[in-house]
């Protein structure tokens, strides 16, 4: 790196102290050659995370950012590393979670002439998976242009973004006025005014049964505010809603053990409008309207239902097919409604009574939801889940106890590879917690190398692989389509336990629920990473 003129900045200098301002001083990475200047210019206060592929390190830096509440920073090479990391950069994206990705870039002068490891038009690489790409113009625009990412992740509607910088504009001279960057604030005011208020609460007072639907929105202003949870909670006592969960939950937005609450929406067409039947007022909070997976051809909503929604994503307000929709910040619209609405005095029993019942043992073996029972028997305020099990999603909010804000995880879109990672990012972000992660045997190979990075860093990490032998969830949707004899949907027998010991994380083989409770006891007593294997039956 050349020399400065006494009192001047480089370019890496005046960065490295924008990424100070905004708290992104831990570095989730896989290098390149692009990428060198800029590592090796970190200062000491600065953490670099190794994975061993870019979709494992854009899975663990969401799972820190889910964990800190905060953005993550992620550092990847050029367009081939950038693209080895956007099948995880989806999960984030429909996630609203907050990433600066840091794109290295070839010498500048040489881009348009598509040298090697050039990133041609690098910008539009990652679109549309990101709020704002950008490749500064000049040198002396890269404090800036990171500046501007770093406010666009965390402002709402928060999301990742992506910004390519050539790897010698590092040592060039950095602007004097570069220093008003770290005294820069955004601050987002989304309140609703008074009359909105009151209108709202007038139509909630005046609906004969109605429901919430809450999502991930509602989970995520709890890391900042727990209040949340409370105020999710007085709403739907005083109103005597019925709660769901919006389908294809991403987090867990209310207690489960509530007597409120009914379970989560199924992401079809139908089966939210069957659902909903009865409910004369729906209020979705912090969630689309809806996401669906599954097809189901059907009208929307019966008639007489009236959908209001109210989110911090403007997309998500003017995409959806139906309702009237307000743009608010979740947690200040909660408090109020959850104040302004009239109590009408009726609290429902204990929802003990409505409890699902145990699945049934076989003589041939485990079973999934089997799994689930034996985690919810050891729930604590220390567990953390992550669940990548989709042929277990619906039970999984059912069976096991989720009481708190924070406590469940899921991907947002179904990129594969989510579970191992985004457990060791999450148990990275907040180490006095256990991750539980659920993880399905075909999901866990793209994200198999998260293996390493907990093993090296000796996270508290319990990787449970749902072994079915096959893409379980695949079958089930191929029976459902008419189309059972598809092929590619069965795997055969692969050693994890092998090759989680070659990662140098322990690891055992169960095939029992006696067997798996066992082992489950002893990974949570355990300092570092375990993996257990629990064969189950096939979907």
């Amino acid at each position: 790196m050349a020399d400065q003129p006494e009192g001047e900045k480089t370019v890496l200098e005046a960065s490295l102290e924008v990424f100070r301002a905004h708290g992104l001083t831990t570095i989730f990475g896989n290098p390149g050659s692009n990428e060198l200047p800029f590592l090796a210019g970190l200062g000491d206060d600065f953490r670099f995370i190794l994975g061993l592929h870019e979709q494992v390190v854009v899975g663990m830096a969401e799972g820190y950012s889910r964990a800190t509440g905060g953005p993550a920073l992620v550092n990847l090479h050029a367009a081939s590393g950038s693209g080895n990391g956007m099948g995880a950069l989806t999960n984030a994206h429909y996630g609203h979670v907050p990433l600066v990705v840091l794109a290295g870039q070839q010498v500048r002068r040489t881009v348009g002439q598509e040298a090697m490891l050039a990133n041609v038009d690098a910008a539009t690489l990652p679109a549309p998976l990101v709020k704002y790409s950008h490749e500064p113009l000049a040198a002396t625009d890269v404090p800036r242009t990171l500046s501007q990412a770093a406010f666009e992740a965390v402002t709402q509607p928060s999301g990742p973004v992506y910004v390519s910088v050539p790897l010698d504009d590092w040592d060039e001279t950095a602007l004097p006025d570069d220093e008003l960057l770290t005294q820069r604030s955004v601050t987002t005011a989304g309140t609703m005014s008074e009359s909105l208020r009151r209108e709202l609460a007038e139509v909630l007072n005046g609906a004969q049964n109605p429901a919430l639907v809450l999502g991930p929105q509602v989970d995520a202003a709890a890391v900042d505010d727990p209040t949340v949870y409370e105020h999710a909670v007085a709403l739907a006592e005083r109103l005597g809603a019925s709660v769901f969960v919006a389908p294809s939950p991403t987090r867990c937005p209310f207690p489960t053990t509530h007597p409120n609450f009914e379970g989560v929406l199924v992401p079809g067409i139908k089966s939210v409008r069957d659902r909903l039947i009865g409910h004369d007022v729906v209020l979705v909070m912090g969630a689309a309207t809806f996401r669906y997976h599954r097809w189901e051809p059907a009208n929307y909503l019966e008639p007489g239902t009236e959908v209001i929604q109210i989110t911090q994503d403007a997309r998500e307000a003017t995409r959806a097919p139906f309702g009237r929709a307000v743009v608010a910040d979740i947690a200040t619209a909660l408090a109020d409604l959850a104040e302004a609405t009239a109590d009408r005095g009726n609290r429902r029993g204990d929802r003990g009574a409505r409890a699902v019942p145990a699945p049934p043992r076989s003589e041939q073996g485990m079973t999934g939801p089997e799994v689930l029972d034996v985690l919810n028997e050891h729930v604590d305020d220390s567990v953390v889940y992550v669940n990548e099990t989709t042929t277990l999603d619906l039970e999984y909010l059912e069976r096991i106890v989720i009481d708190r804000p924070g406590m469940y995880h899921f991907p947002a879109s179904g990129g594969l590879g989510f579970g191992l990672p985004v457990a060791v990012g999450m148990a990275i972000g907040d180490p006095e917690k256990t991750v539980v992660a659920t993880v399905g045997d075909g999901s866990a190979n793209y994200g198999l190398t998260a293996l390493y990075t907990a093993a090296q860093l000796g996270t508290k990490t319990i990787f449970v692989i749902v072994n079915n032998s096959g893409y379980g969830a695949l079958s089930g949707f191929a029976e459902r389509m008419g189309v059972p004899d598809t092929p590619g949907l069965i795997l055969g027998t692969i050693d994890f336990v092998s090759l989680a010991q070659g990662y140098g994380v322990p690891a055992s083989r169960t095939t029992t629920r006696e067997e798996f409770d066992a082992a489950y006891r002893e990974a949570l007593q355990a300092d570092g990473p375990v993996l257990i294997d629990a064969v189950v039956l096939g979907a």
